[in-house]
């Protein structure tokens, strides 16, 4: 597991996963470079959230394989603590703790999980909180927040792990119009530091604004990809038109 930056940070080959007899995946691959932002597109059912789910093993695969950094994700003997410490990611919907304030909710993992220093902890949070516009909200509950705050405490709490790379699962989905905005804001500040960043997302004016590539999914294969240049304006393939006659 020798791996340099100059080899693909994740890569995916000819991964299939099925539910039962039902194949979702149907022989996907795709390679990613540190620093680089993907956009995952397609219509609903497609195949898209399931992808990104194995890049984690949260879902496990049935053939192909997926590595991260080098290392085999899908290894009977990997540590995927070790491996979600590297792979952070943030949800539609965003589970925080209800009776934690926003701030404790970023420390957790750090704490109980890498059982790092408090004071380290606390300070690095704060300054997470600020990275992602919520300063002056440490002591509010979940409650007392919008669905684009919660989700940006979400995205403070994924990256309090210090990931090497953030999937993103349609993480705008949930939200009204006017906070998506600010969740996008959020995440295109993390691609401009470098951060490599796998998105699912609807948003199609911010995956042409702040994708390296975009990969056009249906019935899961992949149908099409390329930079956002040519995806949009010159796509080659008749079922990646449709799409997108439909949802520009």
């Amino acid at each position: 597991m020798n791996w340099t930056p100059d080899q693909p940070i994740v890569s995916l080959i000819n991964v299939h996963k099925s539910f039962g007899a039902f194949e979702v995946l149907k022989g996907i691959s795709m390679d990613i470079m540190k620093g680089e932002v993907v956009c995952i597109i397609g219509p609903s059912g497609s195949g898209k959230s399931t992808l990104i789910r194995c890049i984690n093993a949260l879902n496990d695969i049935q053939a192909g394989s997926i590595s991260v950094e080098g290392q085999e994700v899908h290894d009977d003997n990997l540590d995927k603590l070790a491996l979600r410490k590297k792979v952070g990611m943030v949800f539609q919907q965003y589970n925080l703790f209800p009776h934690k304030t926003a701030l404790q909710n970023v420390m957790m993992a750090p704490l109980k999980v890498l059982k790092q220093n408090k004071v380290e902890v606390e300070e690095r949070a704060r300054a997470l909180m600020k990275k992602v516009r919520l300063e002056g909200k440490e002591n509010s509950y979940p409650g007392e927040l919008s669905g684009g705050q919660q989700q940006r405490v979400a995205i403070a709490r994924s990256l309090a792990m210090n990931p090497d790379v953030m999937l993103f699962d349609e993480v705008t989905a949930a939200l009204d119009p006017e906070t998506v905005k600010e969740v996008l804001v959020t995440i295109k500040d993390l691609a401009s530091e470098g951060m490599t960043c796998i998105l699912v997302t609807h948003e199609m004016g911010f995956a042409r604004e702040v994708a390296d590539h975009i990969y056009f999914t249906d019935k899961g294969v992949i149908v099409e990809h390329g930079p956002p240049a040519t995806f949009f304006d010159n796509a080659q393939d008749a079922r990646t038109r449709e799409f997108l006659g439909k949802v520009l």
